[in-house]
């Protein structure tokens, strides 16, 4: 989350081939580089922070289970052995991309440069916002208006927690756009939502947090 209480999630995909295989999740996580969408979105340093968590930093529920992930050295070579793991045919992986609006054009830009530095063969579907929020409410397949990819922001205080934080939800079509499904996840945040105080929910916290990293509903960009 940067400085002025905002994240900056990159969404991907779970109903479409490629990334429906969690392997080409952790693909793009072991590569991608929270400075580099930070810098494309916000430019000097003074402006930003990394944030390996996905929750608000500095708020209770943040914690640092599972961050090696995203703030270890970005490891092509792991990135690609996974994507071969996955059995990518080279399948086209469309990102959407809204020339009119800062975030999801600069998280478009940099997103489809990681991918296709990794190999994957990347269209930009370029479009102002309003056009970019129709199509991502679609679960078509690629030829028939689908997609796979956009970034986008939300204010820090929508990521303090398990309840607030909407893209942590992976009950499939009760989920945010992406439709994540992972039941483990899922049964966690419905854990935290009944947890008796704050010392059991930072635990529980954790553990999300854990999961988050290994099942990449999203990736959490600064």
């Amino acid at each position: 989350m940067v400085s002025w209480s905002s994240a900056t999630p990159q969404c991907s995909q779970f109903r479409q081939t490629p990334f429906d295989n969690v392997k080409m999740r952790q693909a793009v996580l072991a590569a991608a580089d929270q400075v580099d969408f930070m810098v494309a979105y916000a430019g000097d340093p003074q402006n930003w922070k990394l944030c390996p968590s996905f929750f608000t930093c500095g708020t209770p529920m943040a914690n640092n289970a599972g961050s090696e992930a995203p703030t270890g050295q970005r490891d092509f070579d792991k990135a690609k052995k996974l994507i071969a793991e996955a059995e990518y045919k080279g399948e086209k992986i469309v990102v959407l991309d809204a020339v009119d609006t800062p975030v999801p054009h600069s998280h478009a830009l940099v997103a489809a440069d990681l991918l296709r530095r990794l190999g994957l063969t990347v269209e930009v579907a370029a479009s102002d916002w309003g056009n970019l929020s129709i199509r991502r409410a679609s679960k078509k397949p690629i030829d028939e208006g689908g997609w796979n990819v956009f970034g986008t922001s939300w204010f820090g205080a929508d990521m303090l927690d398990p309840g607030l934080n909407q893209s942590l939800r992976t009950n499939r079509d009760g989920a945010w756009f992406g439709w994540p499904k992972d039941d483990k996840l899922d049964a966690l945040r419905s854990k935290w939502m009944r947890a008796p105080d704050s010392e059991v929910r930072q635990e529980i916290a954790a553990a999300i947090q854990q999961r988050a990293f290994e099942v990449v509903p999203y990736i959490p960009t600064g």
